[in-house]
């Protein structure tokens, strides 16, 4: 009883609820509507999602500075977000902190209840959430609204998972004794995040955070902060406690000490990043010294395999999902297109022809658009990089090669043959609209390409032969396979890499233990007798023992 009445004493301490949250306040020399009505922009967007502070303890933070977010497609200022550095994280760590002695003591049902009303909110303002992406990601709309339901999906699985979270009971050799595990949540978990999925990177983990008993401090990225934000807006208006979802935005020029801040910081259990493989060696190195718990979904540099048993039509569908989608700016792009030299040829011209056919790219919020800008201009140089060294090697191009005259971020759909294995698209993570094939002629030459990378987040193949389907299946070093498939990505599926590509995984019913630990608890039941060791639930009998003082 005494755990009863401490749980019960914590809940009393509550944080007070949230003040009317402050919408944006525009300076004078830069006015509301231009965030809200530039050119094909997202006009008309209600007020109430479009923040520029940062979200501390259930209220608006303002800091020192500023720092502007673009559009990637036009290059126009969209507004003037707050700049917060290390003091701005400490605070937002202790607010979570003194949120998480309430909220792990909140019952699993609310806890549900709550991350289903943020659901519900999610979904009601799907088309200004979606919007919001493709103004500051230059994502197609179509694809932005894609993510938003991805992303509220995510917030409903784990509304449903947090009533699920089981312990154990283990039967040791003396009869009168038990063991009893508990999971329980690990704490404040910092949750950084990347630009390319700028809602579902967020909901993805703190759902699961949540869900467990965990609060968050999320770090969005510099590039896309707005999503982060708005969905602060609706986790308030849904009804979670002060200091259980809390928004740090910060410029690139900060990133670095604020994340180092958050990993260092002894009131922080728990880092979840998604990034580049080598920020995140940074970060694990940051954790390390005070063994905090971590999870990595770093960089990819996915293969897609075509063999000869292939339904070529297929294979090309697939390519087309798997390869172009967020214009090639996604973890589990495809990266090196292996073909079998017998179906080569034909998977070549029918890719080729499909790209020049179904893909169009110009500004995201326009209609027809299946192709958006990149990330900004250092994005397209890395494309425009790996093209060049393509070609200076022998590569020859099919179709596209050069930046598109829509705009300066913008680059052409590029389908690249005769590429071989030491050029840098085959050795990098090229992160951009670029499909170089690579020709090989034997299974075992195939997977070899396919294995020789340092990380392994996700893999495709196409084969009708059913033992090489379960061959390669199996000795892929990848964490997601895709067999006949192009895309993978599912909430009820778990979610990452093997080798350098990171650690643990998200999503699926997996993804809430890596918010939890185990505790052990062994003793003597009391009152129970070594001839009462079957009715405690041996010889398979069940045993409610709810409500046991």
């Amino acid at each position: 009883m005494a755990t009863c009445f401490r749980l019960r004493s914590c809940l009393a301490l509550h944080l007070p609820r949230t003040p009317p949250s402050r919408v944006l306040r525009p300076r004078a020399d830069y006015p509301v509507g231009r965030i809200r009505g530039y050119a094909r922009g997202p006009a008309g967007l209600s007020s109430a999602l479009l923040r520029t502070d940062g979200f501390v303890g259930g209220s608006w933070l303002s800091a020192a500075a500023t720092f502007p977010v673009h559009d990637p497609a036009s290059g126009a200022e969209l507004g003037l977000v707050a700049d917060c550095g290390v003091p701005e994280a400490r605070a937002a760590v202790r607010a979570a902190y003194e949120a998480f002695c309430s909220w792990r003591g909140v019952s699993a049902k609310e806890r549900s209840s709550l991350l289903r009303k943020w659901y519900d909110l999610m979904i009601q303002n799907k088309d200004d959430l979606a919007k919001i992406i493709t103004a500051e990601s230059g994502k197609p709309l179509k694809e932005a609204q894609g993510e938003i339901l991805y992303s509220a999906n995510f917030l409903e699985w784990f509304s449903e998972e947090a009533r699920r979270v089981y312990g154990d009971i283990i039967y040791t050799p003396a009869k009168e004794k038990r063991g009893l595990v508990l999971k329980q949540p690990l704490g404040v978990a910092a949750v950084i995040t990347p630009w390319n999925f700028p809602s579902a990177m967020i909901t993805r983990k703190v759902g699961a955070a949540l869900a467990a008993g965990c609060t968050v401090v999320v770090k969005p990225a510099e590039d896309t902060p707005f999503s982060a934000l708005a969905l602060a807006a609706l986790a308030d208006q849904a009804g979670i406690p002060p200091g259980v979802y809390n928004v740090i935005p910060c410029s690139q020029k900060k990133a670095k000490e604020v994340g180092e801040a958050l990993c260092t910081d002894p009131l922080v259990s728990k880092i979840s990043f998604t990034g580049s493989t080598a920020t995140g060696k940074v970060l694990l190195h940051h954790a390390a010294n005070s063994v905090k718990r971590v999870s990595m979904e770093l960089g990819g540099h996915a293969p897609f395999i075509v063999f000869d048993s292939a339904n070529v039509d297929q294979a090309v569908a697939g390519a087309m999902a798997s390869k172009f989608r967020n214009s090639g700016q996604t973890c589990v792009c495809s990266n090196r297109f292996l073909v079998q030299r017998g179906i080569h040829d034909s998977f070549v011209k029918k890719f080729a022809e499909a790209i020049k056919t179904n893909l169009h790219v110009g500004n995201g919020f326009e209609e027809r658009t299946t192709q958006g800008p990149l990330i900004n201009e250092k994005a397209v140089e890395k494309v425009e990089k790996h093209v060049s060294d393509a070609i200076s090697k022998g590569a020859t191009v099919v179709t596209g090669g050069k930046r598109h005259q829509v705009g300066k971020n913008f680059f052409e759909p590029t389908l690249l043959s005769n590429v071989t294995r030491d050029m840098l698209c085959s050795q990098e993570e090229t992160f951009g609209p670029v499909a170089p094939v690579i020709k090989f002629d034997t299974e075992e030459e195939a997977v070899a390409i396919a294995n020789v990378a340092d990380v392994g987040l996700a893999g495709y193949f196409y084969s009708q032969d059913p033992a090489q389907i379960w061959r390669v299946a199996e000795r892929l070093e990848v964490g997601m396979v895709g067999v006949n498939e192009g895309l993978i990505s599912s909430v009820e599926c778990p979610f990452g890499g093997v080798k350098q590509s990171g650690l643990g995984r998200e999503g699926s019913k997996y993804g809430i233990d890596e918010y939890l630990e185990l505790k052990e608890c062994q003793g003597h039941h009391p009152g129970l007798q070594p001839q009462d060791h079957g009715r405690m639930g041996n010889d398979h009998q069940l045993t409610n023992l709810s409500g046991y003082n």
